[in-house]
């Protein structure tokens, strides 16, 4: 089974594994196809993280994080309170996401017998680039509410735009030079975005571009085997992306809920969505003390990540919520536009994979050799030199991604995620204690109501979003107990896009994909 925010993409999954692949290389096809159908999300310019579970090896991370340019410097924003979102000068980290799709192919062929050519495993990618795709109505809006800021940026307009406007929802789009990439990456592997004749080509466009990222910072880039993190939760285990992502704050939330017995509530309750709200609070107050580049947490003397999921820190954490009153909240991190995906395949191998250029378009810079639009992710850097998220050379920038999987005492295994700045820890907790505490199946989990404490893509307010389903008595309550609420239209796409997928013990599956998205979940 795969869930995916493109219908598209969870269909290329189910193609391969429908041909005897495994998970890994289904999330390959996927992740490639998404990288195309959805290129305001994500794309190969950007970041990944990958969770992968299998039944011998047990649950193994791929950060697929781009470091900053060893040539940057705080010296370059002199003048500036902070890094551009747009253009060249936004645009100042390695992109690693092919570096993740390597290190998964690789670990599909060493560990799991994998034997499906890349030309396979991008086949539709290529397909939907060169022949088009149907405009999402999301592609659409979000190119038409960020044109002003866009449209002069190097690259945008000829990538993105028909005839000079945005392209209406159902047009067919086609990306040539997107195509012609992805088959140079078929015929000469996916190494050579980093080391070969495609690295050479983005590096004179980057140079064109005027951003700092150079050949060296490239061909100096790997993907990392990580080890998770992981909580000890009542229920099983559960697991997320160890910093400089926010994968910690997730298992936080979810370790406090835990032990905050939320299960004598409604899930539309006040209570419930307090609790949530309240031990998010938690949770980014650590974040936003110490997650960094792990190399930079080491260095300033931060604890280690897995210390904060101690059970006699959660419980310090759960004893200084006020079930009454809400804790006061400062600003969050910000936005980020970014794709979530699940696949599980029958023999019980999970893949929990979240892909991200940041903002909307990233950079908006979209290089002319390939058709490659560039993350900025390295926005995310601070200019304070004592900011613990300070830009540095060679430094890897502090993620909002963390895709999650968690393995039950019961036998089953779920990955879930979602995508949306602060929104994503959220959210997951949401889907998370739903399904597993409250009982609903993935697909009413996800639909349900959801709230966002903070910032998410698009929005730079850091009130508590309630969407419009939740009960009025619920939304008072919660004004009543301090909470700056605002009340957003139902399934509003500002909630993120969620999705989950689960295998009995008995071979059988479930899964959820969310109608805030465009998306689907794809079975056999």
């Amino acid at each position: 089974m795969a869930v995916a925010p493109h219908s598209l993409a969870a269909q290329s999954a189910l193609a391969v594994l429908r041909e005897g692949g495994n998970a890994l290389e289904a999330m390959i096809a996927a992740t490639a196809s998404i990288a195309v159908v959805y290129p305001h999300m994500n794309g190969i310019g950007g970041d990944s993280f990958w969770l992968v579970r299998t039944p011998r090896d047990g649950v193994t991370g791929i950060d697929a994080c781009g470091a900053a340019a060893a040539s940057v410097s705080r010296n370059d924003y002199a003048g500036r309170a902070a890094i551009p979102f747009r253009g060249g000068s936004a645009a100042i980290t390695v992109a690693g996401t092919m570096s993740g799709w390597n290190a998964a192919y690789r670990h599909s062929a060493e560990k799991l017998g994998g034997k499906l050519p890349l030309s396979r495993l991008l086949a539709d990618a290529i397909h939907y680039a060169k022949s088009g795709i149907a405009v999402t109505a999301s592609q659409h809006l979000n190119t038409t509410k960020k044109l002003p800021e866009l449209r002069d940026v190097h690259g945008f307009a000829d990538a993105f735009l028909i005839d000079g406007r945005p392209p209406k929802t159902g047009e067919v789009f086609v990306q040539p030079r997107m195509a012609a990439t992805m088959e140079q990456l078929a015929r000469a592997g996916l190494e050579d975005f980093y080391q070969g004749d495609l690295a050479r080509a983005i590096a004179r466009d980057l140079a064109r571009a005027q951003s700092p990222v150079t050949l060296a910072d490239l061909q100096a880039h790997r993907a990392l085997m990580v080890k998770p993190l992981e909580l000890t939760h009542s229920l099983g285990r559960v697991y997320n992306m160890p910093p400089p992502t926010q994968g910690l704050m997730s298992l936080m939330i979810l370790g406090q809920l835990d032990r905050m017995g939320i299960a004598a509530h409604d899930h539309l309750s006040a209570d419930y969505v307090h609790a949530a709200v309240e031990a998010t609070k938690r949770a980014f107050r650590v974040r936003d003390r110490y997650i960094t580049d792990p190399a930079a947490m080491r260095k300033n003397g931060a604890p280690e990540a897995q210390s904060f999921l101690d059970p006699a820190v959660l419980a310090e954490n759960v004893a200084a919520i006020d079930k009454a009153r809400a804790a006061p909240w400062g600003a969050g991190k910000g936005p980020a536009d970014t794709i979530w995906m699940g696949v599980v395949d029958g023999q019980g191998n999970a893949v929990s994979l979240i892909q991200s250029i940041y903002h909307e378009f990233g950079a908006g810079i979209v290089l002319g050799e390939t058709g490659i639009n560039w993350q900025n992710r390295g926005a995310s850097f601070a200019l304070s030199p004592t900011h613990i998220n300070t830009l540095e050379p060679g430094k890897k920038p502090f993620h909002t991604l963390n895709p999650a999987l968690a393995l039950f005492d019961d036998g089953r295994v779920m990955v879930y995620g979602n995508m949306g700045g602060d929104g994503q820890p959220q959210s997951q907790s949401a889907v998370f204690t739903r399904v597993a505490v409250f009982g609903l199946n993935p697909q009413d989990a996800i639909a349900a109501p959801r709230w966002l404490l903070g910032r998410t893509w698009g929005q730079t307010s850091d009130t508590l979003k309630l969407e419009g389903r939740f009960p009025a008595a619920t939304v008072e309550e919660l004004r009543s107990r301090g909470h700056d609420v605002e009340v957003y239209p139902d399934f509003d796409e500002t909630l993120g896009h969620a999705g989950c997928v689960i295998r009995h013990p008995n071979g059988n599956f479930e899964g959820g994909f969310d109608p805030r998205s465009d998306g689907g979940v794809a079975a056999y």
